[in-house]
């Protein structure tokens, strides 16, 4: 449940993929609680939409949406960029983008497209906005990993799935990433008033896998749905992180049901993380050691 009495009044909070789902209700939460809310979606007026809904739902006029494919750097790119016009401050970053994709799909940057949507698109973004949510400090990133993290394995041999391909595969990889990445993130910004932290938002009913469902999704999730999480639900933990005092200076930190818990072994993996690192920001375009 979201404490309504908790105020992130005089906050500024950047949610991606927030047109529906976990993004929807975590921008929703903390836009009850006094935030400012900017939010992305893949298209703009369905992010615009999303906005007005927030806003009358909430009483909080201070929600506005951006348009952003994540699956393309230059998107991603202009996205910071508009940000940065538009936020003289940024508080928190929820990194929320995320889906599965059963078949192997290419991006326009020639990237396998569930590594570039789920781990490369927070790693960029994050990047990009780094100095702004440093002269914000404290300041909070938060990304949404999920439980598939612990069956993950990175395959530095075969990152972009070119050699075989398993959509339940790559999906766990990229979530491991993001595990791997914010606490690597965490490392760096030791010091600078920024924490990172990752989280498991539990199963839930959502859209999620839709576009391209496997065989799971297709037959096994209408049974499942009963029993999953709400996205409001889901969305707890993400607003915990982003607005709890609980949570100050807490960094590089896996959480699940609002509790820190241990994630895959591999996780903790330093060399395998600063390979990883150097490996998104040759991807990516930007210095390693940025």
């Amino acid at each position: 449940m979201v404490d309504e009495t908790q105020s992130m009044a005089g906050k500024t909070v950047l949610v991606t993929g927030a047109t529906g789902g976990i993004g929807k209700a975590t921008a929703m939460g903390l836009a009850t609680m006094g935030a400012r809310v900017a939010i992305t979606g893949r298209d703009l007026k369905r992010a615009e939409a999303a906005a007005v809904d927030i806003r009358g739902a909430t009483g909080n006029t201070g929600v506005a949406a951006f348009g952003a494919d994540m699956s393309s750097q230059v998107e991603v790119r202009r996205l910071a960029a508009e940000v940065l016009e538009a936020c003289a401050r940024l508080d928190v970053l929820v990194n929320n983008v995320g889906g599965f994709w059963a078949s192997r799909h290419v991006t326009a940057d020639g990237l396998e497209h569930t590594f570039a949507v789920n781990h490369l698109a927070a790693f960029l973004l994050t990047d990009l906005l780094l100095d702004r949510l440093k002269a914000s400090a404290p300041a909070r990133v938060v990304t949404v990993s999920s439980g598939a993290q612990s069956m993950g394995k990175i395959d530095f041999e075969d990152l972009q799935g070119e050699s075989k391909y398993s959509g339940q595969e790559a999906y766990n990889q990229s979530k491991l990433a993001s595990v791997v990445f914010t606490y690597e993130l965490a490392r760096r910004l030791e010091g600078s008033g920024v924490t990172a932290t990752v989280l498991h938002p539990g199963v839930v009913s959502t859209g999620f896998g839709a576009e391209d469902p496997s065989l799971i999704f297709r037959f096994l999730v209408p049974l499942w749905r009963p029993f999953m999480k709400t996205p409001e639900q889901g969305a707890t933990t993400s607003i915990y992180l982003a607005s709890s005092p609980k949570v100050d200076g807490v960094t590089g930190t896996y959480f699940s049901s609002r509790k820190p818990q241990t994630s895959n072994d591999a996780s903790y993996d330093r060399d395998a993380a600063a390979r990883l690192w150097r490996i998104s920001a040759a991807l990516v375009g930007i210095a390693p050691l940025a």
